[in-house]
């Protein structure tokens, strides 16, 4: 797929996501709260499809999410950010420092890895690096994946229950993990060591 495509197709489901909600209910915070949970939803199964294709699988990754997957990734994450931002702000939650740090180093990270990527493509960042500082982005945006689906299990979210759909996120975070570390993991003992 072409990037301009992948990315025009990510903004219109994030477009349809919110007609959805403003028709299911209006147009009031509770609204705003669902189109931020179902726009995290949606960045979780494009992050989920770029950490399994990712070195692994990279034609079928680029013919899903294009080859700036990276991009289209950070474009995702980054409207869902923006939504969490202004429901955070209307329903006056009072944000924790040390609980958001994590999820503000992630963001870095998914929002630098468009330009490390072409950075890497022109040649001025040398692959052995990107490919480095590719896999500590993957597994630790993975991480917050699941600290987050963990931190609402336990209900430590304010205005944010547990549901049997947070189960189901956690089981695809937990999922993704296994599969990527496994196929990793196979890979690695496929390849002959040199003597």
């Amino acid at each position: 797929m072409k990037p301009g495509k992948a990315i025009l197709l990510t903004i219109a489901l994030e477009l349809l996501l919110v007609a959805a909600c403003v028709y299911l209910y209006g147009t009031s915070l509770e609204a705003l709260q669902m189109v931020t949970r179902y726009s995290g939803r949606l960045s979780l199964l494009i992050f989920a499809i770029l950490f399994i294709g990712y070195r692994q699988h990279e034609r079928l990754l680029q013919s899903v999410l294009s080859p700036d997957y990276f991009l289209v990734f950070a474009i995702a994450h980054g409207i869902h950010l923006l939504e969490l931002l202004g429901y955070v702000y209307l329903a006056g939650i009072e944000l924790v420092p040390y609980r958001v740090a994590g999820g503000f180093i992630a963001y870095s990270l998914i929002f630098a890895m468009p330009w490390l990527q072409h950075r890497h493509r022109t040649g001025d960042l040398a692959t052995s690096r990107f490919v480095r500082i590719s896999w500590i982005y993957g597994y630790y945006v993975w991480l917050i994946f699941f600290m987050t689906y963990l931190g609402r299990l336990k209900g430590q979210f304010q205005n944010a229950s547990p549901e049997l759909e947070h189960l189901v996120g956690m089981s695809l975070v937990i999922i993704v993990f296994v599969w990527k570390t496994a196929s990793l993991l196979t890979r690695k003992q496929a390849t002959p060591s040199a003597p």
